[in-house]
């Protein structure tokens, strides 16, 4: 089966968690427990529970592992989307992540739809 760092999936989840925590250094230093450390803990938790799901092995884990990644998905796209509109990530910052994030959650569903049709 290989190991998850082989995972094209994991690979750019680790390539945007990168980007979010080179962002959010620009983050006003009274968002350090709030806003930034939000988005900080979702985009980690990404590449985290796709490595863990991948590690559990069996599809029922996996497909469990890979919504909960949804999930926090789906928070970083709503957190991003928030420092958009507060001013603290420019229109081009926003685009970019979100588009990354876009990648990713299809990337995911794909994954999620091969698991259960393969179960």
């Amino acid at each position: 089966m290989g190991n998850f760092r082989n995972l094209l999936i994991w690979q750019k989840s680790m390539v945007l968690v990168t980007k979010i925590y080179e962002v959010t250094q620009a983050f006003p230093k009274e968002e350090a427990y709030g806003l930034t450390s939000q988005i900080r803990r979702c985009s980690v938790s990404i590449p985290s529970n796709i490595a863990e799901g991948y590690g559990r092995g069996g599809d029922i884990e996996l497909k469990r592992f890979f919504g909960i990644t949804l999930g926090s998905l789906f928070e970083l796209q709503t957190q991003i989307e928030i420092a958009y509109n507060i001013k603290y990530i420019d229109e081009a910052t926003f685009k970019k992540l979100y588009e990354n994030t876009r990648e990713l959650e299809i990337m995911l569903m794909s994954f999620i739809n091969k698991i259960k049709h393969d179960s």
